[in-house]
């Protein structure tokens, strides 16, 4: 009974924080890259089920995301290393404004592009991120396309290409810096690019994560997650280690993709490597006793680039393989594993009572989000996409590599 109050006023809790972004989605995944919307897709499609598709200005790997009637993502040149702000207007697909951003063509995986953040946005301004060997780059920009400040935040690392998304959350920018060289987290004011702090670490590894915000009580904590940190919770306003459980596996390399999600009153996060172990880890901490604990842990097909997602009293695992499998949230007892159809490099949402997710080679597939397993429809864009739907109050939008497409929804 206790649990189950606590659990209700965390959802409450969250809910009422989370209030200014209702009816937005503002961030990867939306609103605390829950990945939850309410729009009701139709199982079958067909041409006239799309208001629009439009080719795109430069290409890219990173979602989008909506605000009123505009989708924000960032594109860019790969031959140029020329990057581009774009806003497309949600009603009909045409480009509202571009903003061009001279820099370097770097060097990145084969499954990563110059342009794979997804950009975060307020009532006020929407932010970008991408970064290179000399510059980690955010820039905010009203929605109306004049840039209001940028911040260069020093080199970035990493073989694989930079990955990272901006989180705004009460005023306030954050972004996961962890590398392969000098690592920080970082809070920036969003209405200046002021730095406010900067959290050093010891990550080794370049960690495409976004962070999400948690509320055990009274204060709220901003979460990440990384290889050899773990999971880690900060105070959002100094920067701060409120708390952190190192649970993820060390003796081989592994890397934090996919991000963390909250639920209940727990917080799970997930890392591995592509060919070993991956984990999928449930985290309770108890502000009152500064308790944290381990509540449950998955290690069997468990997503390495996807992003799970909570939804009626599950969890379910979205592998990059297609492999989906659905666990009970509170005890991490899996229910079921079944294969889709594909690789996956975007993660799940819940488009009102159905899972959606697209493959890499544009297949769309949709699931019941309940605890059988039951395919309800699919559609084949036919278009390469390692991206995550984004939606508005009666739209799907779904970014390819070279376009974008809106779904009729209601």
């Amino acid at each position: 009974m206790i649990q189950r109050c606590l659990a209700l006023l965390f959802s409450i809790s969250i809910g009422f924080s989370l209030a200014a972004e209702e009816g937005q989605w503002n961030r990867f995944r939306g609103p605390n890259g829950s990945g939850h919307s309410e729009v009701a897709i139709p199982n079958e499609w067909a041409e006239d089920t799309f208001r629009w598709s439009v080719d795109l200005p430069a290409v890219g790997h990173g979602s989008p995301i909506v605000w009123d009637d505009q989708v924000f993502l960032l594109a860019a040149n790969e031959e140029s290393g020329e990057r581009f702000a774009i806003s497309v207007n949600a009603k009909d697909g045409s480009i509202a404004w571009q903003r061009s951003f001279p820099d370097q063509k770097n060097k990145h995986h084969r499954y990563n592009s110059l342009a794979s953040s997804t950009p975060a946005a307020d009532s006020e301004r929407v932010y970008f991120s991408w970064g290179t060997q000399k510059r980690l780059t955010i820039s905010a920009m009203t929605h109306s396309g004049e840039t209001v400040w940028t911040s260069d935040l020093g080199p970035v690392k990493g073989g694989h290409g930079f990955g990272a998304s901006p989180v705004v959350h009460k005023g306030t920018v954050y972004l996961n810096n962890d590398q392969d060289g000098d690592s920080f987290l970082v809070a920036l004011k969003a209405k200046t690019g002021e730095v406010l702090w900067k959290t050093p670490r010891n990550s080794l590894r370049l960690t495409y994560s976004a962070p999400v915000i948690y509320k055990p009580g009274k204060e709220e904590e901003v979460i990440f997650t990384n290889w050899q940190h773990g999971i880690t919770s900060l105070n959002p306003k100094t920067g701060s280690q409120i708390w952190e459980m190192d649970v993820f596996g060390k003796p081989a390399n592994e890397r934090a993709i996919g991000s963390p999600i909250v639920f209940d009153d727990l917080v799970l996060g997930t890392c591995g490597f592509v060919t070993k172990l991956k984990h999928a880890v449930a985290i309770r901490h108890n502000p009152k006793t500064g308790k944290t604990e381990e509540v449950w842990r998955i290690e069997r097909s468990v997503p390495h680039i996807p992003t799970p997602i909570y939804a009626n009293g599950h969890v379910f695992l979205w592998n990059d393989q297609g492999i989906v499998s659905c666990a009970k949230a509170k005890t991490g007892e899996v229910l079921w594993s079944e294969r889709t159809s594909g690789e996956y490099f975007g993660s799940p949402v819940l488009a009102n009572d159905k899972l959606v997710a697209v493959n890499k080679r544009g297949m769309v597939f949709m699931m019941a989000a309940n605890n059988t397993f039951e395919k309800v429809g699919e559609y084949n864009l036919r278009e390469t996409c390692h991206t995550t739907p984004a939606f508005s109050k009666d739209t799907m939008f779904i970014r390819t590599y070279e376009r974008l497409h809106a779904i009729k929804g209601k």
